[in-house]
């Protein structure tokens, strides 16, 4: 049967079963809180959430075209596993080209759960293609708009009283600034062929000012880029701020990591995906210059150079014959310059870098392999503040990384890895294969080692601590789905540290197990029960009335949750939620829960999210996280502890097809507590309150 013979066939077949996805996909905005809930199960703190969300952004930005796709960029986005690749493009080896995005339906494993989670992410033909000049088309392009964002903490904090005068008269640190937090973007892109824009950002307690001298331009922080796609053999050239990824993420890793989650299969690989805008509102953790990447039959070329600013902690050392040298003793990621000692540390060390990708892909796009290379230098010679646990991270002024990566589809098997070597000799390499042992079973492997003085200033590869350093561990994952009502997923990881770390100053191990067991009754309703436990190393720092920093004990952490979400009908839903939690450590036991109800309403133009939380908690161990719905782009998930009640309300009203508002009003009361918070950041009192305002305005709309 022809390609159209059997499409015409396909649309009889859905009209007479009366399962036209025409009524049944979404065709609105991503769920946002559903999908980080399937990707990413627990939440842990120390994860980059608002780099992560960027990743994100960028990937539905900037969609897959299904008719010119491979393997790789399907992997990318975390929602099909290996063996529906593979139906996918056996599929489109047999009938060609898709017709419509309804044809999604007829590939083997693609049920309508798939679909609506893919729909977002994939597109059929390039979006407004035309002959135009680039000016005209940066100036007609639909993907425009401009955001401003106002946010602020109602209660005052003692950052913001009147400074105290001390013994010898000096008077307090205070903040410099008011409390209002601003934020602006501005972008105008087209898929796969340009994108230019810019992100400026006040924290809370940062002064408005111009002040060269201290590098203060009105916004605390401007990001900018400008990005060309697809001239000719290049395919990317950009100017800015960018970042890239290549590999595993051992030399260039960023970008839409997700780790360990919910989904046990798909997530425990990266995607090279190249050169990327940087757009975040984060103040490290991107180049600063520009990348090109050229085609040059199989193999793509990427050359990059960058000289961006650092915050940095100054020292001036003075040697026997009084020559005196500045060295940096730390780098500050926090980005925050609100007193006379953070806004000393702004932007007084520069970072050079140099590097570059050879990246090679078989004819058949089921083979790709490729070399990375990146020399970083600072300005002044790093050397930190010896502890013992840090004896072997990076010194010095310079450092170089090398690496070898490749991956290989062969049927439903995904075999991937990457080894590196940084300057000081220190090796980092991962392996890892994802499969589909049976249609309704999936099954991952990963297998990693960072040697204690691997150094990496820009990796992001999977692993138990936030960087590749010091750790060697394995990871097994498996998904098991008899059915569309049922899933079932699994992971169990092993690791150990073989040298001293913060707060753990022995070599540790520890392990990991989750699990997940999901039920969609209707196609309305969806239930999931979640466990997870966690055995990890601590210094133990009370022991027998005296303080003992090199005595151990296994911390173990368990976690429960129950979800239930339910719509009501096209405009209402409900959301319920249970946690609890206990944590065992030298020899006791402490506990915590928090129970959350969601009530949201979508009524076209207005939409409107509520929730309101219990929570009570031992100690900051037992912490609840609770993934809160807020504006547009803008992460929340609260870390509750203590005993209280928190709840939002958030409403988005869409004024007209170009303009857009949000407004969202959280409080927190604490039921132990008179004071909180420490430091500049305590409040008087037992409430915290926050507002977020946000407006979007889109062009040629």
């Amino acid at each position: 049967m022809n390609k159209i013979g059997f499409y015409i066939l396909f649309l009889l077949l859905i009209d007479c079963f009366k399962i036209s996805l025409g009524q049944n996909i979404p065709k609105g905005e991503i769920d946002i809180e559903n999908f980080i809930e399937d990707i990413f199960g627990m939440q842990r703190e120390e994860m980059d959430y608002e780099d992560l969300y960027e990743g994100l952004l960028q990937t539905l930005l900037n969609p897959i075209n299904l008719n010119k796709t491979n393997p790789e960029e399907l992997k990318s986005i975390f929602i099909l596993n290996p063996n529906q690749i593979n139906h996918f493009f056996e599929y489109k080896k047999k009938f060609g080209d898709l017709l419509s995005i309804y044809e999604l339906q007829a590939i083997p494993e693609f049920d309508l759960e798939t679909i609506y989670r893919l729909l977002p992410f994939v597109i059929l033909e390039e979006r407004n293609k035309t002959n135009a000049s680039l000016w005209n088309r940066i100036g007609n392009a639909k993907d425009g708009y401009f955001i401003f964002r106002h946010r602020r903490v109602w209660e005052t904090r003692r950052g913001f009283t009147p400074p105290d005068t001390l013994s010898n008269g000096n008077l307090t640190s205070r903040y410099l600034g008011d409390p209002n937090s601003l934020y602006g973007r501005f972008r105008i892109q087209q898929s796969k062929d340009f994108s230019l824009g810019f992100t400026i950002d006040k924290d809370p307690g940062e002064q408005f000012i111009w002040d060269p001298s201290t590098k203060r331009y009105g916004f605390n922080f401007l990001s900018y880029h400008f990005t060309l796609y697809n001239r000719g053999n290049w395919k990317a050239i950009t100017i800015g701020d960018f970042q890239m990824q290549f590999g595993q993420g051992l030399v260039f890793g960023a970008g839409f990591s997700a780790g360990k989650g919910a989904e046990t299969i798909t997530t425990v690989r990266r995607s090279s995906f190249g050169i990327r805008p940087y757009t975040a509102a984060l103040e490290f953790g991107f180049f600063r210059g520009t990348a090109g990447t050229y085609q040059a039959g199989p193999i793509q070329i990427t050359v990059m150079a960058s000289h961006a600013p650092r915050d940095a902690n100054l020292q001036v050392l003075s040697d026997t014959l009084e020559n005196e040298t500045a060295i940096i003793t730390s780098l500050q990621s926090s980005g925050l310059h609100r007193t006379t000692t953070e806004i000393r540390y702004k932007n007084r060390a520069r970072e050079k870098n140099l590097g570059g990708n050879l990246h090679y892909q078989s004819k058949n796009k089921n083979f790709q392999m490729g070399i990375n290379g990146l020399y970083t230098q600072f300005s002044q010679p790093f050397l930190r503040n010896p502890r013992i646990y840090n004896q072997f991270e990076f010194s010095g002024q310079n450092n170089h990384i090398q690496s070898i990566y490749f991956s290989y589809n062969i049927q439903n098997y995904y075999f991937f890895g990457e080894s590196a070597r940084s300057a000081s000799g220190g090796m980092g390499s991962i392996m890892g294969m994802m499969s589909s042992l049976h249609p309704k079973l999936s099954f991952s492997l990963l297998w990693r080692d960072y040697s204690r003085n691997f150094h990496t200033f820009y990796g992001n590869a999977f692993g138990e601590g936030t960087r590749p350093i010091n750790e060697r561990g394995m990871y097994m994952g498996l998904n098991f789905k008899p059915n569309i009502r049922y899933n079932l997923s699994f992971y169990y990881d092993r690791f150990h540290f073989p040298w001293l770390r913060f707060r753990v100053y022995s070599p540790s191990y520890g392990e990991e197990w989750f699990g997940r067991f999901t039920y969609r009754p209707k196609r309305n309703t969806v239930i999931f029960m979640q466990v997870r436990n966690e055995s990890k190393s601590r210094n133990v720092s009370d022991y027998n009335g005296f303080q003992s920093t090199y005595r151990l004990d296994q911390g173990i952490k368990n976690n429960f949750i129950f979800n239930l979400d339910h719509k009501l009908d096209r405009i209402w839903s409900l959301k319920s939620r249970v946690s609890a939690s206990t944590f065992k450590f030298d020899g006791k036991i402490t506990k915590g829960f928090a129970i959350s109800q969601d009530l949201n309403a979508d009524f076209e133009r207005w939409r409107i999210s509520s929730r309101i939380s219990l929570f009570d908690t031992d100690d900051f161990d037992n912490r609840q996280f609770l993934y809160e719905r807020n504006v547009l782009w803008l992460f929340s998930i609260p870390a509750l502890h203590g005993q209280g009640m928190r709840y939002y309300l958030l409403t988005q009203y869409r004024l007209n097809r170009k303009l857009t508002f949000w407004l969202r009003f959280a409080q927190t009361i604490y039921t132990d507590r008179d004071i909180i918070g420490s430091g500049l950041q305590q409040i008087r009192g037992n409430t915290i309150t926050e507002t977020n305002f946000q407006l979007r305005y889109q062009f040629n709309r």
